[in-house]
């Protein structure tokens, strides 16, 4: 388990949205009833995203990606994984989507499907260093203005064959 959001152990999560960049779009972070709740407003107009990180030191080796428990009303959000790899002195991003519903549903985001990019840039990266990863994330970043919410019960690796 990388994320439960009960008890001790809690991570610090933090937000950041395209004010960083000029734009309109914002967001919060809370844990409660044992689930991290994201909501905020997408103003796709000058940025368009909005996302929640929290630091953790985690070895994925032997892991063939993350999958979240989650509830998000029909949004599609991403995934980033972070190993502090940067690219022109930028940090490197690898976000891959997972689509959500009204109802709690289990969604997998394999590594091979992260894509690389650095402040919204393609960029050509090392793999991923999964014995390595700093830190997990979740993004907002659909193309859709409006408000958002996403519930994430949990955050694991998983491997294919379990």
């Amino acid at each position: 388990m990388i994320f439960d959001f009960e008890g001790k152990g809690r991570a610090r999560w933090r937000v950041e949205s395209d004010r960083v960049m000029g734009g309109r779009s914002t967001g919060s972070a809370e844990v409660a009833e044992g689930a991290l709740v994201f909501t905020g407003k997408v103003v796709t107009e000058g940025g368009g995203f909005s996302s929640v990180r929290a630091g953790r030191q985690v070895d994925l080796t032997g892991y063939d990606g993350i999958e979240l428990r989650v509830r998000g009303g029909g949004r599609t959000f991403e995934l980033d994984v972070s190993d502090g790899t940067e690219s022109r002195g930028r940090e490197v991003t690898r976000r891959g989507s997972f689509p959500t519903s009204g109802s709690w549903e289990t969604v997998r985001v394999p590594f091979d499907a992260l894509e690389e990019s650095a402040h919204g840039e393609p960029v050509s990266a090392d793999p991923l260093d999964l014995s390595a990863v700093k830190s997990i994330g979740i993004y907002i970043i659909d193309g859709k203005g409006g408000p958002f919410r996403l519930e994430v019960d949990w955050i694991r690796a998983y491997r294919e064959a379990e």
